[in-house]
């Protein structure tokens, strides 16, 4: 487990280059804020998490499924990043953010998830 990345993984570098290709700012891992969002765009109130589909629990996602080895441990490994995830995002809501989520499985149609943070550019001044 020592050697999975936190910060900087390929998805989150996609995501990354994306925004950055269309004109958004933005800076990374604010230890000031709840969950260290991925990616936080401070003019638009805006924070974005890329999560990897297993560490997640993405429901529904087949890259979700646990191991068959060792399961209970998985289970609650994968339950306690669910509940700290809930936590972390109802803090950053009460504090006035916006947040995406990216599932790691969703990035073919990255442009698509991207869309409500382009209808957000659209409405500032």
């Amino acid at each position: 487990m020592r050697r999975v990345k936190g910060a900087d993984t390929k998805p989150e570098m996609r995501v990354r280059r994306r925004l950055h290709a269309l004109g958004f700012r933005y800076s990374l891992h604010r230890k000031d804020l709840p969950g260290k969002p991925d990616i936080v765009l401070r003019k638009y109130k805006t924070v974005v998490f890329v999560h990897g589909c297993f560490w997640h629990g993405h429901s529904g996602c087949k890259a979700a499924d646990l191991p068959a080895s060792n399961r209970a441990y998985w289970d609650r490994k994968i339950g306690r990043n669910l509940e700290r995830d809930k936590r972390n995002q109802a803090l950053l809501r009460e504090k006035g953010w916006r947040i995406i989520v990216i599932w790691e499985c969703r990035l073919a149609d990255l442009d698509a998830t991207l869309a409500p943070l382009l209808a957000a550019r659209e409405e500032l001044p």
